[in-house]
């Protein structure tokens, strides 16, 4: 299934308990899809745009350089195959009630996109993704620095944990441009097509 809209920013209209949110952003058809934890964190206040902080540019230039992003230092990037959002897309300071409230939000929005690839950027975010869309109870705190760039598989998701780029040490982008280049390469959709069961000729892809 397809999702069918015009609108890159909030294709879903979601509609928070809050004053001031940045909404996700980018293809609503993507295979992957970069999940940050909160505007204060990651940026996009002023731009409206997930990842649009001195920090998230970082990571962004890195995806730019595998092709998933045109222009990383744009306030308004145009996204091939990407989408971006945060667990608490509010503005206000995060609390463990308002986190709760907002995963519903996040949850119905990572399962309408259906990305092949998850990217969970920080701790707090790859945490949360490993509890809920694999059956791993990782350990707290994570290790993120031997997670970053690696590949995990979930249910139905293959997740590739993101170290928070304001944490990135020498080597940290090197090391998931190549990942990303690797994964890129190969068929990461893992899709079969199920059109022999079908009464047409038509193909029938299911993950």
């Amino acid at each position: 299934m397809q999702n069918v809209t015009d609108r890159t920013s909030n294709p879903f209209g979601m509609r928070p308990p809050c004053e001031e949110f940045v909404p996700g952003y980018g293809d609503a058809n993507a295979a992957f899809h970069l999940i940050g934890d909160h505007p204060a964190v990651h940026g996009g206040l002023d731009t409206g745009v997930p990842f649009t902080n001195a920090a998230g540019r970082r990571l962004l230039a890195v995806l730019a350089d595998v092709g998933l992003v045109d222009d990383p230092d744009a306030d308004a990037p145009v996204l091939g195959e990407l989408f971006l959002s945060y667990l608490h897309l509010c503005a206000d300071d995060p609390t463990p009630e308002s986190y709760a409230d907002c995963e519903r939000f996040f949850d119905a929005e990572l399962r309408a996109i259906g990305a092949h690839v998850l990217l969970p950027v920080g701790e707090r975010a790859t945490d949360h993704i490993l509890r809920t869309y694999t059956a791993r109870t990782p350990q707290r705190p994570l290790d993120m620095e031997t997670l970053h760039a690696g590949e995990l598989r979930g249910s139905g998701w293959l997740v590739v944990p993101i170290a928070d780029p304001a944490d990135w040490e020498d080597g940290s982008a090197a090391r998931l441009t190549e990942s990303l280049e690797t994964l890129l390469a190969t068929d990461y959709r893992r899709e079969a097509d199920l059109g022999r069961f079908m009464p047409d000729d038509q193909p029938y892809l299911v993950r």
